[in-house]
């Protein structure tokens, strides 16, 4: 089949949320030391469904940022309190969630959810209710085209451009060491999509051979087709646009059959940390390229205290997904110190106006909520993740290439 775009649409329940008018308004501000009830912020995360596994992490995200702030005191000196609702990985249910939040419950702020999928029905609830949206995860060139003045992207750079640092990689390669030919299968996930397209458009213009080119739907779970296609095209490099289940469930299929290209990539899938190299098996992360957000020995904001909370919580490295959450909290919490009280409009101009700190570096963006910074080069090597592109941010001058074969 031919590869065809993910589209983002709202159902014509989410439309009939969206036209909900935000009843019983919440006063527009609330100023700094004027009342110590809590700081309430409603978030509705897939903690169960397809992206239950990333839905999790952004929650231990959130949930290590709120304790760590409110030692210090909390925000604008009132503790922070989490609502957390769970959208189980479905459109409807999270325009519901954001309009109950907002409307209803009246929290004072809000925060995204995970996946572009869910992010783009959501971000058009708080547009409509006013509310400042910065969102962890969500970078599907979809998102940024509808004019939207209070969404902002909690990570470097939209989905995209993910593809250009590994594609610099291969440039920097000897002409001899380049993959010959490719082959590109993605979900059909508005983010993972975009990312392994412009790789097979940036790859194709150096000469590289596209050999497979397939979206499987997003419920798939069985890659013993896909898997037996690309044994017999051999690509010298597969790279897919995987979430997690899915990077894993293919992994395991190429195992399955022998096959193992010189050179793999997946986008999300790999930064799950131990959850990925359990899936796969340590051993047969070696050699496994995706792009990142983050790094965990960076010298960022917060970042240090960051990894020992999450190690101490969940005796495990944190995963992506945790710091980008982190991260967008981080987001929200300096632009409202900034301007001293919960006033949507105050945040939003003061976010666009303005560079952020946070564990994933300085953050801004351009008037849509699109960030302005680009990603890093992650490898898997020796059971951890090193860095290794762009060369001035590399972890290490070591590049595995070719990958070596599975365990």
């Amino acid at each position: 089949m031919t590869a065809q775009p993910a589209r983002l649409s709202l159902t014509i329940a989410m439309v009939a949320a969206l036209a909900l008018t935000a009843c019983g308004q919440r006063p527009s501000q609330t100023r700094a030391g004027e009342t110590a009830a809590p700081l309430v912020i409603g978030v509705s995360l897939p903690l169960t469904g397809d992206f239950a596994q990333p839905g999790s992490e952004a929650k231990r995200g959130y949930e290590i940022w709120r304790d760590m702030v409110n030692p210090a005191g909390g925000v604008l000196g009132r503790q922070v309190e989490l609502k957390i609702v769970d959208d189980a990985s479905n459109q409807d249910t999270v325009v519901a969630d954001y309009t109950k939040l907002i409307t209803q419950d009246k929290v004072d702020l809000v925060l995204g959810t995970f996946s572009s999928l869910l992010n783009y029905p959501a971000s058009a609830v708080a547009e409509k209710n006013r509310m400042v949206f910065v969102e962890p995860a969500g970078g599907a060139p979809d998102m940024f085209t509808r004019g939207f003045q209070y969404l902002f992207f909690a990570q470097p750079a939209t989905a995209p451009r993910q593809a250009d640092v590994f594609v610099n990689w291969v440039k920097s390669l000897p002409e001899g060491e380049r993959p010959k030919t490719a082959a590109y299968p993605s979900q059909d996930d508005p983010f993972a999509l975009p990312v392994i397209e412009s790789m097979r458009q940036q790859l194709e213009a150096l000469g590289v051979k596209t050999v497979y080119n397939e979206v499987y739907p997003a419920d798939t779970t069985n890659f013993q087709s896909v898997a037996s296609t690309l044994a017999s095209k051999k690509p010298d490099l597969v790279a897919q646009g995987a979430v997690f289940e899915d990077g894993v469930g293919l992994v395991r299929s190429l195992k399955q059959l022998g096959f193992s290209p010189e050179m793999l990539f997946q986008t999300s899938a790999p930064s799950n940390s131990s959850q990925y190299s359990e899936g796969v098996g340590e051993a047969n992360t070696e050699g496994v390229f995706y792009t990142v957000s983050w790094n965990e020995k960076a010298d960022t904001p917060l970042n240090a205290e960051f990894v020992a909370a999450y190690r101490k919580a969940y005796d495990a490295p944190p995963a992506e997904d945790a710091a980008d959450a982190f991260a967008a909290a981080q987001v929200l919490q300096a632009a409202v110190q900034a301007v001293g009280v919960v006033d949507q409009d105050k945040i939003k101009d003061w976010l666009h106006a303005n560079t952020v700190q946070t564990l994933l570096g300085p953050l801004s963006w351009k008037d849509n909520g699109e960030p302005e910074g680009s990603f890093l080069l992650a490898q898997w090597q020796g059971g951890k993740v090193e860095v290794v592109g762009p060369p001035e941010l590399a972890t290490t001058k070591t590049v595995v290439n070719p990958k070596p074969g599975w365990e």
